[in-house]
């Protein structure tokens, strides 16, 4: 395989929204409906654009319906507003120190609800669950609350959730907690862009201009840091999954970079260790992002896996 993924200028096949769970959900297919179905679930405020084009058309010329969607309160997709009042990220930040409860004003687990009710409004019974950072906590929990409809499972640059796992550093904890100075698109994208330069991979670096350039345009579809607020919230309230995981019996991949500053390389490590049978890759150089030299291979890893849970069980 080349090693860069030639650019998609068509987008997706698929463009609509669903309703479900009280929610309207947007998304994107790449694909054709009767081809088995790949979910992708993007991290903590990040919309569906945050999976390149080409990585999706990638893995839909693999035989593959790949759905993509704008999880809630980001995007396109339902804004969550609520009367009560709920910790502020850096209340939370203090409690999680303290190993007090969180107060958020919904989970993780219904965000994987989301996620079943989207499958179920496209009349999707079953699929193979790729998930990244947040989307990976998210897509463990869809395989291990709802196992009948979940044929395999790849968890990028996530977690189990267990606690001790060491913490991100204290510079990129205080990057993610500034706010750019002004909420116009240029300014919002050189800010984020910074963000990302700092969590992202030192060996598959993009410059400051290319990130630039790519969070503008996703800025101008939609930019609500509440719903990324909330976000926060339900990842730092979230329990460990380590007993959940323990039981997924799916084909699993688990991929994690060894340069990752946000979620560090031994969340990864220990991910797989409470799951024996899944598969670990561990990246040099990767850090807290989709690199595009990288997605070639990740294109391999999710298609071997996707082969290998289709292929019959030995007798």
């Amino acid at each position: 395989m080349a090693d860069l993924l030639a650019p998609d200028l068509d987008g997706a096949d698929i463009q609509g929204s669903v309703e479900t769970n009280g929610l309207t959900l947007a998304y994107e297919q790449f694909g054709h409906d009767h081809d088995p179905a790949l979910v992708l679930i993007m991290g903590l405020g990040t919309q569906l654009t945050g999976w390149p084009d080409a990585f999706c058309r990638a893995l839909a010329d693999n035989g593959l319906r790949v759905i993509r969607f704008d999880n809630r309160d980001i995007g396109l997709s339902t804004k969550i507003r609520t009367a009560t009042r709920h910790d502020s990220p850096r209340k939370a930040f203090l409690k999680a120190w303290l190993n007090r409860p969180i107060d958020a004003p919904y989970t993780l687990e219904d965000m994987a609800t989301d996620t079943v009710g989207l499958m179920s409004a496209l009349g999707i019974h079953r699929a193979h669950m790729v998930g990244a950072s947040m989307g990976g906590m998210i897509a463990q929990l869809v395989a291990s609350l709802y196992p009948q409809r979940v044929l395999s499972l790849t968890s990028i640059m996530s977690s189990s959730g267990a606690r001790r796992l060491p913490r991100a550093r204290f510079k990129v904890l205080n990057r993610l907690a500034k706010a750019p100075k002004r909420n116009d698109p240029d300014t919002v994208a050189r800010h984020m862009a910074r963000t990302m330069r700092m969590i992202g991979s030192p060996d598959y670096g993009r410059s400051l201009d290319d990130w630039t350039s790519e969070i503008r345009r996703n800025v101008k579809r939609s930019y609500y840091p509440p719903g990324t607020r909330r976000q926060m919230l339900a990842v730092m309230a979230a329990p460990s999954r380590v007993d959940l995981l323990g039981a997924i019996e799916c084909p699993t991949l688990i991929i994690h970079g060894k340069a990752d500053p946000l979620l560090p390389v031994k969340h990864g490590r220990h991910t797989a260790k409470v799951m024996p049978d899944a598969r670990y890759e561990e990246i040099e150089g990767m850090g807290h992002d989709l690199p595009p030299r990288l997605l070639p291979y990740f294109v391999t890893l999710i298609t071997e896996l996707v082969e290998s849970s289709e292929s019959p069980a030995p007798r």
